[in-house]
């Protein structure tokens, strides 16, 4: 009898114990929970704070290589040896396609800026004023391309006004103007292709319909659904929200180029660090989701 009321002691303080613990891990685990989420949101915040400054100091090159350019076409209008005017068609080419980039990349800011809820107000406060001050930036700058345009429209019509031997000559350059124009446009169109890549996400389900997944191969055939891909320039698109707690990449792309970032909501968001090396095995980027 006394063995057996010692077993029943023992029992209930095991019982006692195993009632503690579990009270305990039931008050800790949500802290540890609240602790993830902080911890997933301020990765995202320092995630995100990344991308911004990378595309702000992204613009900053681009307006450098347009004064160098601009630079370039001033130096040769007053060359007095002759104007050389493939190379300031050239140059004036690679100032317009920068701006357009320019352009495009404070707009992705002001848009990421906009949807932003992981950035402390000072630092939000501190990039809206960079932005602001890049957009005035750009546009000083496209008002002085455009004045040096019309200075370069005005120097051809009074070198046409000289004569009829000048005429011709100016006839001939005008007709180069417009090959080299051609021969821009094409280049134009052919950087653009260069940079052009398409990306998916999806369920499976939803992936095998488009028959870009077949028997869990990705992209067997050539026979998969182009327009369900979505088409950007490599050099702008850097972050894909993918709306899901789970994702998986299913194309190959080198490690190191990319990461996969969970936010306070613990979705997933694709981070593109090195385009040129995300992209150089495959032009396409097919994402399952659930």
């Amino acid at each position: 009898m006394k063995k057996l009321f010692s077993l029943v002691l023992l029992i209930a303080s095991f019982a006692v114990v195993a009632c503690n613990t579990k009270k305990e891990q039931e008050s800790v685990d949500p802290n540890l929970a609240r602790i993830d989420s902080l911890q997933n949101a301020l990765n995202q915040s320092q995630h995100e704070l990344g991308d911004l400054t990378a595309t702000v100091s992204q613009v900053m090159d681009g307006f450098a290589q347009i004064n160098e350019a601009e630079g370039n076409v001033n130096q040769m209008r007053v060359n007095r040896e002759g104007i050389d005017k493939a190379a300031i068609q050239k140059n004036m080419q690679l100032i317009k396609d920068q701006l357009k980039l320019n352009r495009e990349l404070i707009g992705n800011l002001k848009q990421q800026l906009k949807e932003n809820r992981n950035i402390s107000s000072a630092d939000k406060a501190k990039l809206e004023n960079i932005v602001a001050s890049l957009q005035q930036q750009l546009d000083e700058k496209t008002a002085q391309i455009n004045q040096l345009q019309a200075q370069l429209a005005e120097k051809d019509l009074q070198i046409a006004e000289q004569g009829q031997q000048i005429q011709d000559l100016s006839n001939n350059v005008q007709d180069l103007n417009q090959q080299n124009e051609q021969k821009a446009q094409v280049m134009a169109a052919q950087d653009k292709e260069l940079h052009t890549a398409y990306y998916v996400f999806g369920t499976k389900k939803e992936l095998r319909q488009q028959h870009i997944l077949e028997s869990g191969d990705v992209l067997k055939n050539n026979n998969f659904n182009k327009d369900y891909f979505t088409r950007i320039d490599q050099r702008t698109t850097k972050v894909i929200k993918l709306y899901s707690k789970k994702a998986e990449l299913k194309t190959s792309h080198p490690a190191g180029s990319y990461s996969l970032d969970k936010d306070a909501d613990e979705q997933y968001t694709l981070r593109i660090t090195n385009p040129q090396a995300f992209w150089s095995v495959s032009k396409y980027l097919v994402i399952i989701v659930k």
